[in-house]
Protein backbone atom coordinates (compact mmCIF):
# COMPACT_ATOMS: atom_id res chain seq x y z
CA UNK A 1 0.00 0.00 0.00
CA UNK A 2 1.54 3.30 -1.04
CA UNK A 3 1.81 6.16 1.39
CA UNK A 4 -0.20 9.16 0.26
CA UNK A 5 1.64 12.33 -0.77
CA UNK A 6 -1.31 14.44 0.35
CA UNK A 7 0.11 14.85 3.81
CA UNK A 8 1.89 18.18 4.19
CA UNK A 9 1.82 18.55 7.95
CA UNK A 10 5.04 18.54 9.92
CA UNK A 11 5.66 14.94 11.11
CA UNK A 12 4.92 14.23 14.75
CA UNK A 13 8.08 13.85 16.84
CA UNK A 14 7.65 11.49 19.78
CA UNK A 15 10.19 11.35 22.57
CA UNK A 16 11.52 7.92 23.52
CA UNK A 17 12.26 9.06 27.05
CA UNK A 18 9.20 8.86 29.26
CA UNK A 19 11.21 10.46 32.10
CA UNK A 20 10.97 13.76 30.22
CA UNK A 21 7.30 13.84 31.18
CA UNK A 22 8.25 15.34 34.55
CA UNK A 23 8.80 18.67 32.81
CA UNK A 24 5.54 18.45 30.84
CA UNK A 25 1.99 19.36 31.78
CA UNK A 26 -0.49 16.59 32.54
CA UNK A 27 -2.24 16.84 29.19
CA UNK A 28 1.07 16.83 27.31
CA UNK A 29 2.19 13.78 29.30
CA UNK A 30 -1.01 11.96 28.41
CA UNK A 31 -0.69 12.88 24.73
CA UNK A 32 2.97 11.77 24.55
CA UNK A 33 2.16 8.46 26.26
CA UNK A 34 -0.68 7.80 23.82
CA UNK A 35 1.55 8.59 20.84
CA UNK A 36 4.19 6.16 22.10
CA UNK A 37 1.51 3.47 22.45
CA UNK A 38 0.40 4.04 18.87
CA UNK A 39 3.94 3.91 17.48
CA UNK A 40 4.88 0.81 19.49
CA UNK A 41 1.70 -0.81 18.17
CA UNK A 42 2.51 0.23 14.59
CA UNK A 43 5.99 -1.31 14.80
CA UNK A 44 4.55 -4.53 16.24
CA UNK A 45 2.01 -4.65 13.39
CA UNK A 46 4.74 -4.18 10.77
CA UNK A 47 6.55 -7.23 12.19
CA UNK A 48 3.54 -9.47 12.79
CA UNK A 49 1.13 -8.56 9.99
CA UNK A 50 3.43 -6.99 7.41
CA UNK A 51 3.30 -3.43 6.15
CA UNK A 52 0.67 -4.04 3.46
CA UNK A 53 -1.83 -5.53 5.93
CA UNK A 54 -1.20 -2.89 8.59
CA UNK A 55 -4.15 -0.50 8.71
CA UNK A 56 -5.02 2.33 11.07
CA UNK A 57 -7.75 0.08 12.52
CA UNK A 58 -5.24 -2.71 13.21
CA UNK A 59 -2.82 -0.28 14.83
CA UNK A 60 -5.55 1.24 16.98
CA UNK A 61 -6.72 -2.21 18.12
CA UNK A 62 -3.16 -3.19 19.00
CA UNK A 63 -2.71 0.06 20.96
CA UNK A 64 -5.97 -0.46 22.83
CA UNK A 65 -7.52 2.69 21.40
CA UNK A 66 -10.51 3.51 19.28
CA UNK A 67 -9.64 4.39 15.69
CA UNK A 68 -10.98 7.91 16.30
CA UNK A 69 -8.71 8.39 19.33
CA UNK A 70 -5.70 7.28 17.31
CA UNK A 71 -6.58 9.53 14.37
CA UNK A 72 -6.73 12.46 16.78
CA UNK A 73 -2.93 12.10 17.14
CA UNK A 74 -2.14 10.75 13.66
CA UNK A 75 -4.85 11.75 11.14
CA UNK A 76 -3.71 9.31 8.42
CA UNK A 77 -1.72 6.15 7.91
CA UNK A 78 0.93 8.29 6.23
CA UNK A 79 1.48 10.25 9.43
CA UNK A 80 1.62 7.10 11.54
CA UNK A 81 4.17 5.56 9.19
CA UNK A 82 6.37 8.64 9.07
CA UNK A 83 6.40 9.01 12.85
CA UNK A 84 6.87 5.26 13.35
CA UNK A 85 9.91 5.22 11.05
CA UNK A 86 11.53 8.08 12.98
CA UNK A 87 10.65 6.41 16.28
CA UNK A 88 11.93 3.02 15.11
CA UNK A 89 15.29 4.37 14.00
CA UNK A 90 15.67 6.43 17.17
CA UNK A 91 15.09 3.26 19.20
CA UNK A 92 17.59 1.32 17.09
CA UNK A 93 20.23 4.01 17.58
CA UNK A 94 19.56 4.24 21.30
CA UNK A 95 19.81 0.46 21.75
CA UNK A 96 23.04 0.31 19.75
CA UNK A 97 24.60 3.23 21.65
CA UNK A 98 23.68 1.54 24.93
CA UNK A 99 25.34 -1.72 23.85
CA UNK A 100 28.50 0.09 22.72
CA UNK A 101 28.70 2.18 25.90
CA UNK A 102 28.71 -1.06 27.92
CA UNK A 103 32.09 -2.09 26.44
CA UNK A 104 34.50 -1.98 29.40
CA UNK A 105 37.65 0.17 29.16
CA UNK A 106 40.53 -1.99 28.03
CA UNK A 107 38.19 -4.75 26.91
CA UNK A 108 38.23 -6.45 23.52
CA UNK A 109 36.47 -3.74 21.56
CA UNK A 110 36.33 -5.68 18.30
CA UNK A 111 34.53 -8.70 19.73
CA UNK A 112 32.30 -6.47 21.87
CA UNK A 113 31.31 -4.35 18.86
CA UNK A 114 30.66 -7.51 16.86
CA UNK A 115 28.42 -8.86 19.62
CA UNK A 116 26.65 -5.49 19.96
CA UNK A 117 25.80 -5.41 16.26
CA UNK A 118 24.72 -9.07 16.30
CA UNK A 119 22.36 -8.36 19.21
CA UNK A 120 21.10 -5.37 17.26
CA UNK A 121 20.19 -7.35 14.13
CA UNK A 122 18.53 -10.17 16.08
CA UNK A 123 16.20 -7.73 17.89
CA UNK A 124 12.56 -7.34 16.72
CA UNK A 125 13.24 -3.69 15.89
CA UNK A 126 15.60 -4.79 13.12
CA UNK A 127 12.94 -7.03 11.59
CA UNK A 128 10.44 -4.17 11.64
CA UNK A 129 12.98 -2.16 9.64
CA UNK A 130 13.53 -5.08 7.23
CA UNK A 131 9.79 -5.34 6.61
CA UNK A 132 9.64 -1.64 5.75
CA UNK A 133 12.77 -1.77 3.61
CA UNK A 134 11.50 -4.70 1.53
CA UNK A 135 8.16 -2.96 0.99
CA UNK A 136 9.89 0.31 0.08
CA UNK A 137 11.55 -1.41 -2.89
CA UNK A 138 8.26 -1.12 -4.79
CA UNK A 139 6.71 1.74 -2.83
CA UNK A 140 8.38 5.07 -3.71
CA UNK A 141 6.42 7.00 -1.09
CA UNK A 142 7.53 4.67 1.71
CA UNK A 143 11.09 4.76 0.36
CA UNK A 144 11.01 8.55 0.54
CA UNK A 145 10.14 8.28 4.25
CA UNK A 146 12.56 5.46 5.03
CA UNK A 147 15.74 6.56 3.27
CA UNK A 148 16.58 9.65 5.40
CA UNK A 149 16.15 7.69 8.63
CA UNK A 150 18.32 4.84 7.33
CA UNK A 151 20.98 7.30 6.16
CA UNK A 152 21.03 8.84 9.64
CA UNK A 153 21.49 5.39 11.20
CA UNK A 154 24.34 4.53 8.83
CA UNK A 155 26.04 7.83 9.61
CA UNK A 156 25.75 7.23 13.35
CA UNK A 157 26.98 3.64 12.98
CA UNK A 158 30.05 4.77 11.01
CA UNK A 159 30.82 7.58 13.47
CA UNK A 160 30.56 5.17 16.39
CA UNK A 161 33.00 2.81 14.66
CA UNK A 162 35.47 5.67 14.11
CA UNK A 163 35.33 6.52 17.81
CA UNK A 164 35.75 2.88 18.86
CA UNK A 165 38.63 2.18 16.47
CA UNK A 166 40.82 5.30 16.13
CA UNK A 167 43.58 3.14 14.65
CA UNK A 168 41.55 3.14 11.42
CA UNK A 169 41.69 6.95 11.17
CA UNK A 170 44.36 6.81 8.46
CA UNK A 171 42.61 4.05 6.52
CA UNK A 172 38.99 5.15 5.97
CA UNK A 173 38.61 2.81 2.99
CA UNK A 174 39.70 -0.13 5.11
CA UNK A 175 37.20 0.84 7.80
CA UNK A 176 34.44 1.08 5.20
CA UNK A 177 35.27 -2.40 3.90
CA UNK A 178 35.29 -3.79 7.45
CA UNK A 179 31.91 -2.23 8.24
CA UNK A 180 30.39 -3.45 4.98
CA UNK A 181 31.69 -6.98 5.64
CA UNK A 182 30.26 -6.95 9.16
CA UNK A 183 26.88 -5.54 8.15
CA UNK A 184 26.31 -7.65 5.05
CA UNK A 185 27.30 -10.87 6.81
CA UNK A 186 25.43 -10.33 10.07
CA UNK A 187 22.32 -8.89 8.41
CA UNK A 188 22.15 -12.00 6.22
CA UNK A 189 22.73 -14.36 9.14
CA UNK A 190 19.99 -12.65 11.14
CA UNK A 191 17.50 -13.02 8.29
CA UNK A 192 18.33 -16.72 7.98
CA UNK A 193 17.61 -17.18 11.67
CA UNK A 194 14.33 -15.29 11.29
CA UNK A 195 13.32 -17.76 8.60
CA UNK A 196 13.79 -20.60 11.08
CA UNK A 197 17.09 -21.93 9.82
CA UNK A 198 19.27 -23.60 12.48
CA UNK A 199 21.70 -21.38 14.35
CA UNK A 200 24.11 -24.09 15.52
CA UNK A 201 26.90 -22.50 13.45
CA UNK A 202 26.32 -18.93 14.60
CA UNK A 203 29.26 -18.81 17.03
CA UNK A 204 31.54 -20.41 14.44
CA UNK A 205 30.61 -17.77 11.88
CA UNK A 206 31.01 -14.95 14.40
CA UNK A 207 34.49 -16.28 15.23
CA UNK A 208 35.32 -16.47 11.53
CA UNK A 209 34.13 -12.90 10.93
CA UNK A 210 36.14 -11.66 13.92
CA UNK A 211 39.29 -13.26 12.46
CA UNK A 212 38.72 -11.62 9.08
CA UNK A 213 38.13 -8.22 10.71
CA UNK A 214 41.33 -8.53 12.73
CA UNK A 215 43.18 -9.22 9.50
CA UNK A 216 41.78 -6.00 8.01
CA UNK A 217 42.64 -3.97 11.09
CA UNK A 218 45.68 -1.69 10.61
CA UNK A 219 48.80 -2.81 12.45
CA UNK A 220 50.54 -0.43 14.86
CA UNK A 221 53.24 1.64 13.13
CA UNK A 222 56.04 -0.11 15.03
CA UNK A 223 54.93 -3.54 13.81
CA UNK A 224 54.21 -2.35 10.28
CA UNK A 225 57.80 -1.10 9.99
CA UNK A 226 59.29 -4.48 10.89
Amino acid sequence: MAVSRRMHRRPVKVSLDSTQSASMGWQAQKSAATQRRVLEAAIACFVEAGYARTTTTLIADRAGLSRGAMLHHFPSKAEVVRAAVDYLHAKRLRAFRKAVSAIPPGGDKLRAALSAYWNHVTHPLFFAFVELKVTARTDPELAEILEPAQAAFEEEWTETARELFPEWADDPEGLEIALDLLQYMLDGMALNLKEGKPDSHTERMLDYLETRLRELRPRPASKAAE
